[in-house]
Parts: C-alpha cells; sequence; structure tokens
C-alpha cells in the first residue's frame, strides 16, 4: 500500500472533472440527450458505489488489470487517474457530440500505445483490444445498474434495457464495433457470465482494489464516509467476485441500506459544496425540465437519430429507431 499517493483532494479534483465535462452553452445534445435514461441515472447518489464496484469487477480482467498497472501513473496519481475517469464519463454523457468525439480519440490514441505482456497469465494484451473494451464498458454498465437498484432509485426492467441499449453509444466511441456490445439486460448478463472463466484475482487487481477501498489521505469526513461506501461495494459484488478477492460482506438489512443512503447523501452535499458542481447539475436539470415540456424526445443516439460516432453503421443506427 505504501506505493500508492495519498488520496488527498478526491473530491476537490473529481468536482473539477466534473463541471469541467457538462458544458455551459451546448449547440447539440450530445450523444444521449435530456431525454435519455443516461442522463436521468447519471446524478444518482449511488453514483460512488457504482463507480468503485465497476473498478473492482474491471481489475478482475488479467489483461485489464496489466494494462493498467504496467502503463498508468495510478499509484503515482491514483486520484488523478479517478478524476480524469470522471472528467471523460462526463464529457461524453453531457457534453457536445465534438467534445465527446475528441474526448474519446484521445482514449483511442493513448490505448493504442499500450501494450505488453501479463505477467500472470504470460498473455500478450494490447488496451485497443476490443474484448478488453467491451469488458471495461459491461462491468460499467452493470455497476451502474447494480448500485441504483440497491442503493438509489431503482430502474425498471424496461429502464435498464433502455439504458443497456443507449450505452452501445458509449462502447462504439472508444472502438467497440456495435454488434459486440450487449444491447438489453438478457445480453448483459449471457456476456458477464461469459467472460467470467477468464477472471482472476491478480496481484495487482488485489493490491489496487485494496487502495481503492481504503484509501489513505482523506479527509477526515469523507474518510468516515468512505467506510459505508466501502461495504456498500462489497455488498453489490455478485458472490463470485467477492469468492475471487476473498472479501466477505455483511447482510444487507433494511436499516443498514438506509445508514449507506444517508452516508451517500452526506458525500454528495460535500460535493455539491465544491465550486461549480451545483451550477453545472442545475444546467442539466435545467435542459431535462425544457426537453420534457418541449414535445416528443428525439433520443439523439440511442434512436439512431443524426450523427452517428465513428463505427455505426447506418443499419445499426435504423434497428435503435
Amino acid at each position: 500500500m505504501e506505493q500508492y499517493a495519498d488520496a488527498a483532494r478526491l473530491v476537490e479534483r473529481s468536482a473539477v472533472a466534473l463541471v469541467r465535462g457538462i458544458p455551459d452553452q451546448p449547440s447539440d445534445d450530445g450523444f444521449f440527450g435530456p431525454a435519455s435514461v443516461t442522463w436521468r441515472i447519471s446524478g444518482d447518489l449511488s453514483a460512488p458505489v457504482a463507480g468503485l464496484r465497476a473498478l473492482l469487477i474491471q481489475a478482475l480482467h488479467p489483461l485489464a488489470m496489466a494494462g493498467v498497472d504496467q502503463h498508468s501513473d495510478w499509484r503515482a496519481d491514483p486520484v488523478g487517474r479517478l478524476a480524469a475517469t470522471s472528467g471523460y464519463l462526463a464529457v461524453t454523457t453531457f457534453g457536445e457530440r465534438g467534445s465527446a468525439e475528441r474526448a474519446a480519440a484521445r482514449v483511442r490514441r493513448i490505448h493504442g500505445h499500450v501494450r505488453g505482456v501479463d505477467a500472470v497469465t504470460g498473455q500478450e494484451y494490447c488496451a485497443s483490444d476490443p474484448e478488453l473494451l467491451l469488458w471495461v464498458h459491461a462491468a460499467l454498465v452493470d455497476s451502474n445498474i447494480v448500485a441504483r437498484n440497491l442503493f438509489g432509485s431503482p430502474l425498471t426492467a424496461d429502464d435498464a434495457d433502455s439504458y443497456i441499449e443507449e450505452m452501445v453509444v458509449a462502447a462504439e466511441l472508444v472502438g467497440v464495433p456495435a454488434e459486440l456490445v450487449p444491447d438489453s439486460a438478457a445480453a448483459l448478463s449471457r456476456y458477464l457470465a461469459f467472460v467470467r472463466p477468464q477472471l482472476q484475482c491478480t496481484p495487482a487487481a488485489k493490491q489496487s482494489t485494496a487502495y481503492l477501498l481504503d484509501p489513505p489521505g482523506l479527509d477526515d469526513e469523507v474518510a468516515e464516509i468512505w467506510q459505508d461506501i466501502r461495504e456498500a461495494v462489497l455488498i453489490s459484488l455478485p458472490a463470485w467476485a467477492k469468492d475471487s478477492y476473498g472479501y466477505q460482506a455483511p447482510e444487507l438489512t433494511v436499516s443498514r441500506r438506509d445508514e449507506i443512503r444517508q452516508a451517500l447523501g452526506v458525500l454528495d452535499a460535500v460535493f455539491l459544496g465544491e465550486p461549480g458542481v451545483l451550477e453545472a447539475r442545475q444546467r442539466i436539470t435545467l435542459r431535462m425540465r425544457a426537453h420534457a415540456g418541449g414535445g416528443p424526445p428525439a433520443q439523439a443516439a440511442a434512436a439512431g437519430t443524426g450523427d452517428r460516432p465513428p463505427g455505426q453503421t447506418a443499419a445499426h443506427a435504423s434497428a435503435r429507431a
């Protein structure tokens, strides 16, 4: 653990990344838009649980973890990496199409240089491999649904399917062919089950996730809240992931769920106190309200209308209309 820098200024740096990612006066609604399920669930209080859960599940793919372990500045600046990820998600979720495409292009360029050999499995890897990118994508999408259903406002089955389908665009932006991406809850479940035999807890995965669950250097207030978030993440993990890490989680009682939700609310209040965060969220809320009162929705990317990101064919777009 001493190899990792302290997680100082976690909330502050994450807030800056979010504010930068949400445009003030956008020229378009981006790839999702105010009518999308994606916009609606992005502001849920359960987001910190979803993000950490996704990282823990992503890390169980030895090749994906090897790329992060061998090529990133994760140990030297873990908070910077988390903030950069938050900023990218904000841009691709709420930003204009051009901004989202440029952010994704930068990620694709970086991935093109990330290649090597995993010391545990002996297998070669490249971060631009669509199979690895798809694993990272699927873990995040699944985690957003699971965390919200446990600790936020549960999604209906239809909304979950719509969200998964909308997020196909996010996978395409980083280079995954659309035909490979699960577009329903059933397809996502089948995909996760298919990949499971490839997963294992490598030393790098164990070390990095131990840091995430108990990061040193947090502000006292956030550090106390983090223990509730940590427990929420462990509760939310599927049994096979807990077994792989050797983690145990307590039973989720009604009272414990309420306590975790309260802790998430306090963390969100701390986050809202950072400069620009409230205003950025208000911009999104106003756009959603304006769209809800302005006639039938035109779900840009989710419905396959308008411009498409690189790799999305017209046939695929029309199939989603």
